[in-house]
C-alpha cells in the first residue's frame, strides 16, 4: 500500500472511530438472511462485507453553511426540514451509481474514480448541482411544498422525477406509479428510445428508475403488508424504501427477519465540495458522504406512508421485475401491496406520455384520492 493511500485510511478510520468507541450493534449476529438491495449475505459469515457494501452507499445528511437557498436571506441549512429531501438523492444518488458502475462496485477511502466523483458533484449544496438541495426544495415549490417545509416520500419521487429530466448526463428516467398500478406499457413507452445515429433503426431503453408510492395502513403499518414489503427488498432490482417514522425520514436499504436495515439522514454535518480530492479538506467532505455502520429497527414501526423503489438497467429487468411482482406479490399475496398491468386502465382518461403523472391523476375519472400531497394516498 503507497504512504498516500495508507495515510488516506488512517483519516478514514479516525473519521469514523472518533464516534464509535465500542463495537456497534448494526447488523444482528444471526444465520437468519440479511438482504441489501436484493444482494443476499449471512451476517455470522459476510459481516465485513456486509459493511463495505453499507458504507459503499450514498449518504445524504442534513449540512449547514451552505449557499443561501431562495436568495440571500435563504435557508443556509436543511436542519429540521430537509430529511425526505436527502432520502430522495440517497435513492437517486444509489440509482446513478448502479446504472453508470453496477451493483458490484464498491467505494473505498481512496477511490477517485471519474465517474463517482461526477455522480457526487451532481449532489453537492450548490445551486448549480442539478439534484442539489436547492434545486429540490425550489422545485419542490411546484408541488405546493414552501421551502423549508418538510416533503413526503411521493412529494420528493415527483421533484426528482422533473429534475432529472435536465440532466442528460445522468441518461434515466424516473417513472412515478399512481394509483398502486404499474402499467406496464406506459413504462416501456417511457423508457425505450429511437436511436437513429445508424442506418438501422434500433431501440435503446433508458434505465427506468421506478417509484411505487403507497400508504399500508391509516396511522400504522398494516400487518398483512410486512411480508409482501419484505420481499421486495430481495428482488435483485430493489433500490430500497423511501419512508421512515412518523415525521422522521428514512432510507431503508433492507430488512433482516423482523428489522429493516437503514440510514438516517439526521446527522448535521459542514457543507463543502469534493472536487478531485486533491486535498485534507475535500478527502475528509468525501469521507462525510458515506456512513460506516448503519442503523435498524422493527418493520412495524415503519410509518405506514411509503415509496417502493427499483433500478431496472435494461428491458429485460423490467420485464423480471414484472414477474417477480406477479409471483411473489400478487399471486400468493390475499392483499397485495400494489397492482400490475399491461395497459393503462379503460377507466383512466387517456392523456398524452408528455403530460406528468400528476395531471394524468387529475384528469381520471377513476382516481377519486389526488396524490399531489403526501397525506392523500390511495388506501391499499
Amino acid at each position: 500500500m503507497c504512504i498516500a493511500r495508507r495515510d488516506m485510511d488512517c483519516v478514514y478510520e479516525a473519521y469514523f472511530e472518533s464516534n464509535n468507541h465500542c463495537e456497534p450493534d448494526d447488523i444482528p449476529r444471526l444465520s437468519t438472511p440479511l438482504w441489501i438491495f436484493g444482494k443476499k449475505y449471512n451476517a455470522l459469515d459476510d459481516l465485513e462485507k456486509i459493511r463495505q457494501d453499507i458504507t459503499s452507499k450514498l449518504w445524504f445528511t442534513y449540512r449547514k453553511n451552505f449557499v443561501p437557498i431562495g436568495g440571500d436571506n435563504g435557508y443556509v441549512s436543511d436542519k429540521g426540514w430537509g430529511c425526505m429531501l436527502r432520502c430522495g438523492q440517497m435513492v437517486l444518488g444509489q440509482a446513478l451509481l448502479f446504472s453508470h458502475l453496477g451493483r458490484d462496485w464498491f467505494w473505498e477511502p481512496g477511490t477517485k474514480d471519474s465517474i463517482y466523483l461526477k455522480i457526487l458533484k451532481r449532489f453537492e449544496d450548490s445551486r448549480q448541482a442539478p439534484f442539489s438541495i436547492h434545486q429540490i426544495a425550489l422545485t419542490g415549490i411546484s408541488e405546493g411544498k414552501s421551502v423549508g417545509h418538510w416533503f413526503g416520500p411521493n412529494t420528493v419521487a415527483q421533484v426528482l422525477k422533473r429534475l432529472v429530466q435536465y440532466d442528460e448526463w445522468s441518461s434515466l428516467v424516473i417513472h412515478v406509479a399512481l394509483d398502486n398500478t404499474i402499467v406496464i406499457n406506459d413504462i416501456k413507452e417511457l423508457c425505450r428510445r429511437n436511436d437513429i445515429s445508424t442506418k438501422l433503426l434500433k431501440v435503446n431503453w433508458m434505465p427506468l428508475l421506478l417509484v411505487v408510492p403507497l400508504r399500508l395502513g391509516l396511522t400504522e403499518m398494516n400487518p398483512i403488508y410486512i411480508p409482501g414489503l419484505k420481499k421486495c427488498f430481495q428482488f435483485r432490482q430493489s433500490l430500497g424504501v423511501i419512508g421512515g417514522k412518523p415525521n422522521l425520514a428514512l432510507y431503508f436499504i433492507g430488512c433482516v427477519g423482523n428489522e429493516v436495515i437503514y440510514l438516517d439522514p439526521h446527522t448535521t454535518q459542514r457543507a463543502g465540495f469534493v472536487n478531485n480530492k486533491e486535498n485534507e479538506s475535500e478527502i475528509e467532505i468525501d469521507l462525510s458522504y458515506h456512513c460506516k455502520y448503519a442503523s435498524r429497527m422493527n418493520i412495524n414501526s415503519m410509518d405506514p406512508s411509503i415509496a417502493v423503489c427499483f433500478l431496472c438497467k435494461t428491458e429485460a429487468e423490467f420485464n423480471d421485475l414484472c414477474q417477480l411482482i406477479q409471483d411473489n406479490l400478487i399471486i400468493p399475496e390475499t392483499q397485495p401491496l400494489f397492482e400490475i398491468t399491461l395497459e393503462r386502465p379503460t377507466q383512466w382518461v387517456s392523456v398524452p406520455p408528455s403530460v406528468s403523472d400528476v395531471e394524468a391523476a387529475e384528469t381520471s375519472s377513476i382516481i377519486a384520492v389526488r396524490i399531489d400531497s403526501d397525506s392523500d394516498f390511495e388506501i391499499v
